[in-house]
C-alpha cells in the first residue's frame, strides 16, 4: 500500500521556520517526482514547491520564492520542506505529494492534477 506521511506542522510565531517532512513508503518513489501544495481554511489547493526525481529542478510558487526551500533524500525516500520568515498567511494544512515513476529527471509538476499520490496533510499555524 503506497503511503505517504507528513510531520513537521504546527504552531509558529510570524518570522518563524518549520521544516516539514514526507516520508514515502509502499513502492519506490526515488525515480517520482514530489511536491508541496497547501490548502487554507475555505480555499482550493495551491501549489507551493516541486522537485523532479533527479533533485536537479526544482520550481515554486511566486510568494514562498526566497521564503522556502524543498529538497530530497531518495536513500531515505523523503522529500522536505524548509520554511523561514512564515507569515500569519502561511497558516493553512500542508500536503506532500508524489507522481507516478518513469517521467525524465526533469519532471517537476506544478499542476495537482499529475500527482497521484497523496499525504494526509499536517497543519501548519502562524501567529501574528
Amino acid at each position: 500500500q503506497v503511503q505517504l506521511v507528513e510531520s513537521g506542522g504546527g504552531l509558529v510565531q510570524a518570522g518563524g521556520s518549520l521544516r516539514l517532512s514526507c516520508a514515502a513508503s509502499g513502492r519506490a518513489f526515488s525515480t517520482s517526482a514530489m511536491g508541496w501544495f497547501r490548502q487554507a481554511s475555505g480555499k482550493e489547493r495551491e501549489f507551493l514547491a516541486a522537485i523532479s526525481w533527479s533533485g536537479g529542478i526544482t520550481k515554486y510558487e511566486d510568494s514562498v520564492k526566497g521564503r522556502f526551500t524543498i529538497s530530497r533524500d531518495n536513500a531515505k525516500i523523503s522529500v522536505y520542506l524548509q520554511m523561514n520568515s512564515l507569515k500569519p498567511e502561511d497558516t493553512a494544512v500542508y500536503y506532500c505529494a508524489a507522481t507516478r515513476t518513469g517521467y525524465t529527471p526533469f519532471y517537476s509538476p506544478v499542476n495537482s492534477l499529475e500527482y497521484d499520490y497523496w499525504g494526509q496533510g499536517t497543519q501548519v499555524t502562524v501567529s501574528s
